[in-house]
């Protein structure tokens, strides 16, 4: 399911963000920008959605939403500690109120340690972190597609 079919999602979570006052700010590897442009396509999401970082790379990961290094090894780069640690950081640099990062692999074969439709997703706001993993079947546009759908069903749920 993509979101791309499904453009009520992104203008409930423009218009939730609204009434509560919230702004948004999504780090994004797995996704490379596909959920901030499909939040982006809403109009009004100026009033609520502030910025979206690409991090592709691990070091990207780490020079542009201060994930550890160390860390990120440890854990590794697919991994809900990383998805964390990128919802954080790009909360921080922003200052927005809610943060959502994804990390993963698209396919069509396994890279970072981890299997083709591994994704890992967080919500981040300053007192609150909710965290998951999924496989998800398909190409990677598919991958893509349902790491991004996910990721804001995840954020509405946080939000709302």
């Amino acid at each position: 399911m993509s979101t791309a079919t499904h453009p009520e999602l992104c203008e409930h979570i423009v218009s939730v963000a609204k009434a509560r006052g919230a702004l948004i700010a999504v780090a994004e590897s797995v996704t490379g920008g596909l959920i901030a442009q499909q939040l982006t396509s809403v109009p009004g999401a100026s009033q609520v959605f502030l910025a979206g970082v690409v991090a592709y790379s691990e070091r990207m990961k780490c020079d542009l939403l201060g994930v550890d290094a160390v860390q990120m090894s440890h854990h590794g780069v697919v991994s809900e500690w990383t998805a964390a640690a990128m919802a954080r950081g790009v909360l921080l640099a922003t200052g927005a109120s809610h943060a959502l990062a994804t990390t993963g692999v698209a396919g069509p074969g396994a890279a970072l340690g981890a299997a083709a439709g591994r994704v890992c997703l967080a919500v981040a706001t300053a007192d609150t972190l909710v965290t998951s993993s999924h496989d998800f079947a398909g190409n990677r546009d598919a991958v893509r597609a349902h790491a991004a759908d996910s990721g804001l069903r995840a954020l509405l749920d946080v939000l709302s």
